[in-house]
């Protein structure tokens, strides 16, 4: 084996970890924001956001087991029973490219990728939405999420970074940068010639390196050029105006919450989202509730363990009690976002629940075996762009003999091994980019569109 790190030619680490520093530093604008984009309208405008819970829920609580109209809400859900006719609980889809590990779960499930050893993520659905939706907006899409990366992964594979702090995410949405507009377009050109500058550079070192070396300077040229369209297209939107935010609304959103008060920081993300929803700045969002390997505790309601922890209890009966309070609770920041989606009007006075679909759900099915069968999914919203709702879609109906919530380890296998081979969630995410004006036949692993 060749020693490369004897040649000359090597890249240096620090001036690659500069470039991609200047990828990383740039918020909200992980896709193409065509030319004069502000100076085009909808009358429609559909937008989407996507809530992960991280670890999958104590499914024994958590599982409707009545399909159609006639469902009644199970205890982890109930908090969603007033919602009844605008949303739809799913049942029975899995992710068949999702290995059976944290990582993987929640890396693919807006994707529907395969994540192998040896294998590159693909694009998230929301991501496709943007392409259709970063016409008419300021950001493409917004990214929010406790912990780790986002939700988000571009069409080269690489995962989108996240904002955390809600006072960094209300300044970065609707307040003019530091110095103005005039220091913010300097700044965007610096980047702009430093990106040039590192393209010139690694581009050079092409002919003398291996394949595998190759390889990564291809994903690395990637990420620069998509920084470079990035920064020339938020040079394009610095002189239309931002939108001008009610006093009520500012207060509201343009603060920091511990994390020991996690329903106030839940709900304020929440209100974020909504703001930038009804303001237009973006149409599409994603916010994961903390990543599978340390979402963290919420002492507000007695849980001092982390998600993580509660979800491999073992049958410990304390924590399975712990993680369906979890659940609940998290559904019931859910449900506020919902109200609030249909109590607040859009630019054109129309309640903006009609026009946004909502997806609410995890990877995950059974944390303590890593099973990824049987996803708990909630879809919410969209009644104007076709949604029809007050129904449990069942996909396991059929496929096997019925929910054996008194036997746990029957009920479990069902969260392991899929009953319906070709219940992909990528047929969901497929239908809910065509929903938004996405113009493909498939998605992901799909295998056919859902009726929703």
């Amino acid at each position: 084996m060749a020693n490369y790190l004897s040649q000359s030619w090597l890249i240096d680490r620090r001036h690659a970890l500069r470039g991609m520093g200047t990828c990383i530093a740039l918020p909200f604008l992980e896709c193409m924001v065509p030319l004069r984009a502000a100076e085009q309208t909808t009358d429609t405008p559909r937008r989407s956001a996507f809530i992960y819970l991280a670890n999958g829920v104590h499914s024994l609580n958590y599982q409707i087991t009545t399909p159609g109209k006639d469902y009644e809400f199970s205890r982890s859900l109930k908090p969603l029973e007033k919602h009844r006719e605008v949303i739809t609980p799913i049942s029975g889809l899995h992710h068949p490219g999702a290995i059976s590990h944290h990582h993987n779960c929640i890396s693919v499930w807006l994707t529907g990728g395969k994540l192998g050893p040896s294998d590159r993520n693909t694009i998230s659905v929301d991501q496709k939405m943007a392409e259709v939706t970063a016409q008419h907006t300021r950001y493409p899409s917004m990214e929010i999420a406790l912990t780790q990366g986002s939700l988000a992964w571009t069409a080269d594979g690489v995962q989108l970074p996240a904002m955390r702090r809600c006072s960094e995410i209300f300044r970065a949405l609707f307040e003019e940068p530091k110095g103005g507009i005039t220091a913010q377009r300097r700044a965007l050109r610096r980047k702009a010639s430093v990106l040039d500058d590192n393209l010139e550079e690694v581009r050079k070192l092409n002919q003398k390196m291996s394949a595998a070396d190759k390889g990564r300077l291809d994903q690395y040229l990637t990420s620069v050029r998509e920084a470079e369209i990035r920064t020339r297209r938020a040079d394009t939107w610095l002189d239309t105006p931002l939108p001008d935010i009610a006093e009520a609304d500012r207060k509201r959103t343009n603060r920091d919450i511990p994390k020991t008060q996690a329903g106030d920081y839940f709900r304020t993300v929440y209100d974020l989202i909504l703001l930038a929803f009804q303001t237009d700045v973006t149409r599409v969002a994603t916010f994961s509730l903390g990543g599978e390997g340390d979402a963290f505790a919420i002492p507000e309601i007695g849980i001092t363990e982390s998600r993580h922890q509660l979800s491999h209890h073992g049958g410990d009966v304390g924590y399975m009690e712990k993680l369906t309070n979890y659940d609940t609770f998290a559904i019931e920041q859910f449900s506020y976002f919902l109200t609030r989606l249909s109590e607040t009007k859009d630019l054109n006075g129309k309640p903006l629940l009609g026009s946004t679909m909502a997806l609410f759900g995890s990877g995950m099915s059974y944390g303590h075996s890593h099973g990824n069968a049987n996803l708990p999914l909630v879809l919410a919203g969209g009644s104007d762009l076709g949604l029809k709702h007050g129904r449990h879609l069942d996909f396991n109906q059929g496929h096997f003999e019925g929910y054996r919530l008194d036997k746990p380890s029957q009920h479990y296998g069902l969260c392991s091994r899929p009953a319906n081979s070709n219940a992909h969630m990528s047929n969901l995410l497929l239908s809910m980019a065509q929903r938004m004006g996405v113009e493909t036949d498939n998605f992901g692993d799909s295998n056919t569109a859902i009726d929703v």
